[in-house]
């Protein structure tokens, strides 16, 4: 069985008449009948009644058309796929991105690679940026979206584009806010109201750039914290700045996470300022990759 008798089929149970098959197939009758023959002998089943007079299908010819019509409708559609693929505009992208991402730039990049390449299957997982780099390194996923090592180089093949870079802000209990346990100056928060309140933070093992930004600003101003609780997702950090237990130190965008409970703070000296990127490997040659890199250059462009 081949596509070719597929086709020879179809045309002969669309016009019911073997020599108007012919014709819009552009060949002779007798190959056209022989081809015929030839696959209901294979199918072990006849496709048609044939009588001097007129040409039917059978009960099973009639079933079968219409399973026969889809499969040459997605052969058919082969190359059109396989266009997409090569071009990026289908396939699969797996994105990996540090839970701080999806409050500044990820949205933002979703949203636009989404409404450019419909068709590709994207898979999204939250990773701690040490883990994205092992996985990328060793061909697990395409991109991460990840907290750069600070002072620590990235593994041989991989490279890194800075994304966004922003100030970090406080995150205070609102009933601390309002009581006022903080010194202000003009509105912001100040180095001793910050080393003097409990703090929240990421472990360091798991996110050792964003703890030693954390440690070197207390540092800067000759203090040490008091860490009261640590938790490895964003969304938790504030939780528990909502319930009471200290402040945290958190990327300006976390501003979207608004709860009444939380209240946000600038700082009053020059705040640190975390950067977030993405790596990928430089052997990686998959289209989507391409495209994503993109439309990453032109959300930079546009954001700027």
């Amino acid at each position: 069985m081949d596509i070719r008798q597929l086709k020879h089929f179809v045309a002969v149970a669309e016009t019911l008449h073997f020599g108007k098959a012919a014709e819009r197939l552009r060949i002779t009758q007798p190959p056209l009948s022989q081809s015929i023959i030839r696959l209901e002998q294979e199918l072990r089943a006849p496709l048609f009644l044939r009588t001097k007079r007129r040409v039917a299908l059978t009960p099973f010819g009639e079933q079968w058309l219409r399973y026969v019509k889809k499969a040459l409708e997605g052969i058919e559609a082969l190359p059109e796929i396989a266009r997409h693929l090569r071009d990026g505009a289908a396939g699969q992208l797996h994105l990996s991105f540090v839970s701080t991402a999806d409050f500044n730039i990820l949205p933002t990049l979703v949203r636009r690679y989404r409404s450019l390449y419909p068709e590709v299957e994207l898979s999204l997982n939250e990773a701690t940026s040490d883990v994205q780099i092992t996985a990328i390194a060793n061909g697990r996923g395409h991109v991460g979206i990840i907290i750069p090592p600070a002072n620590a180089s990235l593994p041989i093949g991989l490279t890194y584009h800075k994304l966004v870079s922003e100030p970090l802000i406080a995150a205070v209990p609102e009933s601390w806010f309002r009581n006022q346990r903080f010194s202000l100056v003009q509105g912001k928060l100040s180095p001793a109201s910050i080393i003097e309140a409990p703090i929240i933070i990421f472990p360091r093992p798991l996110a050792p750039a964003f703890y030693d930004l954390v440690m070197n600003y207390y540092a800067s101003w000759g203090g040490y914290p008091h860490i009261a609780q640590q938790a490895i997702q964003m969304q938790t950090i504030i939780s528990l700045v909502a319930a009471g237990m200290g402040i945290a130190l958190v990327p300006q965008s976390l501003r979207q996470m608004a709860r009444t409970d939380v209240h946000y703070l600038d700082l009053e000296k020059p705040a640190p300022f975390l950067e977030t990127g993405i790596i990928w490997r430089q052997d990686d040659q998959t289209a989507t990759l391409r495209r994503f890199l993109e439309v990453t250059r032109e959300v930079l462009i546009i954001e700027a």
